[in-house]
């Protein structure tokens, strides 16, 4: 079977809130091959504690190559402990100029309850604007969701959860069973 034969992994909504005393970062647990759910129950977002210092991470994309990214970001904050953001600049770089690193299909979204940075291949550490950040296959519903009820008296939680129940209603490759990790900011 050549590669574009190959239906390809699809699924994963992960999205982040700051918003007032927290960041919190939510994803869902489907994970499809083509049109078959392999998988209703993936953890996709993970506590780091590097250090002693929280981190929290989403990811999107295979998950094999989410874990060696989160291997990366972990080592990269042991080497600069409390500093997510530089850390996150340090996996950018290898991720983006380390052949092996290169052919990783992911994204992630981390905090430390300070920062919300949306970390790519294409070598990018990305601050979100109105304090959302979404990626993966329903991103771009619940990035709408959640900037739409930011003027809201929602908690970060709340909005969330509500932006992934609306991201798992119109994406099928979305589902509503939940991780969801908070930081306080």
């Amino acid at each position: 079977m050549a590669d574009s034969d190959f239906p390809g992994w699809h699924g994963t909504t992960i999205v982040g809130v700051k918003k007032n005393n927290e960041v919190v970062i939510a994803g869902d647990g489907q994970v499809s091959l083509g049109q078959t759910v392999i998988k209703g129950t993936a953890r996709k977002v993970r506590r780091l504690s590097p250090g002693g210092h929280d981190v929290v991470a989403g990811f999107a994309g295979s998950t094999a190559d989410a874990f060696t990214l989160l291997e990366r970001l972990e080592a990269k904050l042991e080497a600069t402990p409390g500093q997510l953001q530089r850390a996150s600049v340090e996996l950018a770089k290898d991720w983006r100029t380390d052949k092996y690193l290169q052919k990783l299909e992911a994204m992630l979204i981390v905090t430390d309850g300070q920062n919300l940075l949306v970390i790519t291949g294409a070598g990018d550490v990305l601050e979100p604007e109105h304090e959302v950040a979404a990626i993966g296959s329903g991103g771009n519903f619940a990035l709408a969701a959640a900037r739409a009820m930011m003027d809201t008296e929602k908690d970060a939680e709340t909005i969330a959860r509500d932006a992934m129940a609306i991201a798992s209603d119109i994406c099928v490759y979305t589902n509503g069973r939940l991780t969801v990790e908070k930081v306080p900011a």
